[in-house]
């Protein structure tokens, strides 16, 4: 489903009162920011993911729309981009399309994805020299692949300096008591899920255990591929939305995961301006309340 059909005409000018106490700007409310909760470090709670769109060769044409998404994610004062080097060549355009500037500001997240201490010693380095980063902020196995191996590894580079923040990642449903298992075995910073209004099995044990546990939680997959927009198609947008000052649809989905204490930054993937400044604007203004949730839940399913 194109997401174009639902996005709102107040993309970013949202005028409601913002959470955070900075504005970015005279005329856009500043990004709802949350706690990392293993140091108290504040990150907006809209980020980046890059897979798809940032796969793409070195045509002038290709990269200049993502350039402007980099230019209005940063303006905005939003900083997290999670990536990974299974997203071919993204981790490289990346690198090469963040100026000085919005790379000191970035808080860059990549993924470890291979078996064995050499091997995995090997990507993670050589992720760091495409994302032109001697230390980058978080490093996540990404869907526990040899996850005991590849974390001894990311403990001691974080104990080195060469690494912030140590996480793991997973997709599906299916993998969450595996994630619950290291959630609970392990010392962990950050654990990267899906959670959306059409998902929300991760309620139930994962996101009550990171809070517990102290650990961040980075949600993928918010509009499940297009699905939740699929879901939603011909329908139009209810007016009690408002009241949570979203303007479209994807507004209204990422409120409704913004509004679980336990999330602490959303991560959708666009290499669309329009895209990003309507995720954005669902980073800003007041959040759903425990009725106002069901309601949104209710609108999607």
């Amino acid at each position: 489903m194109n997401r174009r059909g639902f996005l709102g005409t107040a993309v970013s000018l949202l005028s409601a009162a913002a959470v955070s106490k900075r504005p970015a700007s005279a005329n856009v409310a500043e990004l709802i920011v949350r706690r990392i909760p293993s140091s108290g470090e504040e990150i907006p709670v809209i980020g980046l993911g890059i897979s798809g769109p940032f796969e793409v060769g070195d045509s002038r044409s290709e990269r200049a729309p993502l350039a402007e998404v980099l230019d209005g994610f940063f303006a905005a004062g939003a900083r997290l981009i999670d990536t990974s080097p299974m997203y071919s060549s993204a981790e490289r355009v990346l690198g090469e399309l963040l100026t000085a500037a919005m790379r000191q500001r970035a808080f860059l997240a990549t993924k470890v994805w291979t078996r064995g201490e050499r091997s995995g010693i090997e990507q993670m380095t050589h992720s760091a020299q495409l994302l032109r980063r001697e230390r980058l902020d978080l490093i996540q196995v990404h869907n526990l692949l040899d996850l005991d191996t590849q974390l001894k590894t990311l403990h001691s580079w974080k104990e080195a300096g060469r690494v912030r923040y140590v996480g793991v990642t997973h997709y599906t449903v299916s993998a969450y008591a595996e994630l619950a298992r290291a959630l609970e075995r392990n010392r962990l910073d950050f654990v990267q899920l899906n959670y959306s209004p059409l998902t929300r099995a991760a309620e139930q044990r994962l996101l009550p255990l990171a809070a517990e546990r102290g650990t961040g939680v980075l949600v993928n997959r918010p509009f499940e591929d297009g699905a939740l927009f699929a879901a939603v198609r011909h329908k139009p947008l209810p007016a009690w939305a408002a009241d949570v000052d979203a303007a479209s649809w994807g507004q209204l989905a990422l409120k409704f995961i913004a509004s679980h204490p336990a999330v602490t930054c959303i991560i959708p993937a666009t290499g669309k301006l329009a895209h990003l400044e309507d995720n954005l604007a669902g980073g800003r203004g007041r959040l759903p309340d425990a009725r106002q949730r069901e309601a949104i839940a209710q609108a999607f399913g």
